[in-house]
């Protein structure tokens, strides 16, 4: 099983970018798709779900607006689209599979937001 992130690094506040997570070795249009974060100091959060069909998006309070999952199951990969980046925003970003109790995670790929 992998997960693997990429589209991180450095933008400035205002900014965009647009995270990866390619899936390998599961049945990748089972599962609910997650992005989560975790700045230094801090527990990880969750960002954004989006269920195995691609419906239902969920988003933290603080990413509304902002941030858009969205997935394609034919090329197994999840997506996260972030705009109006802000520092607040600068953390390590997860990708996270979930299955009733089965769950796999990323790397991580680092965002960060300063001028």
């Amino acid at each position: 099983v992998q997960l693997v992130e990429s589209g991180g690094g450095l933008v400035q506040p205002g900014g965009s970018l647009r995270l990866s997570c390619a899936a390998s070795g599961f049945i990748f249009s089972s599962y609910d798709m997650s992005w989560f974060r975790q700045a230094p100091g801090k527990e990880r959060e969750l960002v954004a779900t989006i269920t195995s069909a691609g419906g239902s998006p969920n988003y933290a309070d603080s990413v509304k607006g902002r941030f858009t999952i969205s997935r394609d199951n034919a090329r197994r990969t999840v997506y996260l689209q972030m705009n109006s980046l802000k520092p607040a925003d600068t953390s390590v970003y997860y990708c996270n599979a979930k299955r009733r109790s089965l769950g796999y995670w990323g790397q991580g790929t680092q965002v960060t937001v300063s001028s």
